[in-house]
Parts: C-alpha cells; structure tokens; sequence
C-alpha cells in the first residue's frame, strides 16, 4: 500500500497534469481568422472604411463572445459569398459567421448552435394592396421578386421554386424599384434589410412588409473541419456562448445599432454599398 506521501505525490502530478491539459486546450487557437458574407446587413457587410475587413451585427456579436473566451478574432473579406464559403472549407480561413444550415457542407463545417441570429423574410407590398399576402397560398398566382443575395431555408426554397412565379434580381434595390412600378405584387426580403431601404430610399409611405414572416433562416457560425482552431474545446465555447447570446436580447440590440449604421452609410453620397 502507497505510503500517504506517495499518494499526495501522485495525486498532486495528476493534478498538474491535467491542469496542462486544460491550458493546452484552451490556448490551442488563441486567434480566428473570420469571413463571410460582405452583403448582407444589417448581419455582415464590407466595412466602406476599412474594406479589408468585414461590419455588422454578427462581426460585434463574435467579437464579444470571443473576448470572454480569451480569443482573437478578425473578421476579413474573403470575396464574394461563394468565395468566402471556400475560404473557410479548405482552411484558409477558419470561421464563417454568417452561414445558413445546409445539409451539403455537413461534410466540411461544423456548425454551431444555436444560430448566431435568426432573419425573418418578410412580404413586401404597396401600401393599400388590397390581397391579403401571408402565406404561400395567398401568393400564387401573383408576380413577385426576390433579390438574389436574399438567404433563405432549403425548405423554404423549395417551395417557392413550387408554387411562386419569382423575378430574381441583382439586389434588393431593383426588387423594390420593379414593385414601385408596378410590375411585381410583391418582394421577398428580410425584415431589417427591407426596413433599412424603404426608408433610406424614401419609400416608406409607399411600400410595407405583411405582419407575418413566411421564413426564418438562422445564421450560423460554422468551423471548418481544417481549422487547426477546431477543437472541443472551441465548440463548446460558441456553443456556450451562442446559447447565452439567445438567452439575452443581446443579438437584437446588436441588430438595431448595426442597422442605424448600415441606413448611415447609405445615406452618404460616397458609399458604394448596394443592396
């Protein structure tokens, strides 16, 4: 039998080790390289500043998470959505913080839950359009528009593929222009994008979203599985912190600061951004 010396020694060894685990664990990405989106406010968008890196509810909502954590995060362009998609899938980049759930890259991202923040596309019509616009149904058989950058759910798409006779358009500016004029009924688009336009664009007497989204994508922040930053550890962290972030209103204060600021710049004559 040990003497109790022996076991205090053992007992304390063990400690330290584990101890180093730990710290191992916690220290093995001590920085994140982040891209995603550069158009899609008031979520992640292009900085007009700084265009190297990227802007939005999303970008301060990491960045807060990440600072509790002990983890530096910068946030880069990495081109186009597509483009930033495979920046992050072959590990040049190790996050994206904006990414709806699809099945596809299952094989190639880990996706954190929950959702970073959730969108909400609404229908947009005129004002005083008289046909009641609150589901599918009620919209088939009636032209309406979709800005190409609009994300939606795999389900969602589907159906709309299905039922819905849909113009897709270069961005959101020309899908509410096309409804102005007359030559759609409606558009479908998120509820803080849409609300940003109508009122930078002097639209808001004119034009209104129906009191219920017809979807609801969540945007995920998702590790590739090449991330030297992919750990347990990691995930958990996000996990963590993700499921904090719903339980505090945080995201929508975030939302709401960030929305101010994109309607700002978009009310500069010098901004390049569009929708």
């Amino acid at each position: 039998m040990p003497s109790p010396r022996q076991t205090l020694i053992t007992l304390f060894a063990g400690l330290l080790l584990l101890s180093s685990m730990e710290a191992s664990a916690a220290g093995k990405c001590d920085r994140l390289v982040v891209t995603g989106s550069p158009d899609a406010p008031p979520y992640l968008w292009r900085d007009p500043q700084d265009p190297a890196h990227l802007m939005g509810a999303n970008a301060d909502l990491l960045k807060e998470a990440a600072a509790q954590m002990g983890v530096k995060v910068e946030l880069l362009y990495g081109g186009k959505r597509s483009q930033a998609l495979e920046e992050v899938r072959t590990g040049r980049m190790d996050l994206l913080a904006d990414t709806p759930l699809n099945n596809n890259e299952l094989e190639s991202l880990d996706f954190i839950h929950p959702p970073i923040a959730q969108n909400e596309i609404m229908v947009w019509t005129r004002v005083g359009h008289a046909q009641p616009f609150n589901s599918l149904a009620e919209l088939h058989g009636h032209p309406g528009a979709i800005s190409e950058k609009t994300r939606i759910t795999p389900g969602f798409d589907n159906a709309i593929k299905e039922h819905l006779t849909l113009e897709k358009q270069p961005n959101l500016t020309q899908a509410f222009q096309k409804l102005m004029l007359g030559q759609v009924e409606f558009v479908l688009a998120g509820r803080y994008a849409g609300m940003a336009l109508v009122q930078t664009l002097a639209m808001a007497k004119d034009l209104q979203s129906q009191p219920l989204p017809l979807d609801r994508p969540g945007l995920y922040l998702a590790l590739s599985f090449n991330s030297a930053c992919n750990d347990p550890w990691l995930r958990g962290q996000l996990a963590k912190k993700m499921t904090e972030l719903a339980a505090s209103g945080r995201s929508s204060e975030a939302i709401a600061h960030n929305l101010e600021l994109w309607k700002a710049q978009l009310q500069q004559p010098t901004s390049a951004i569009k929708q």
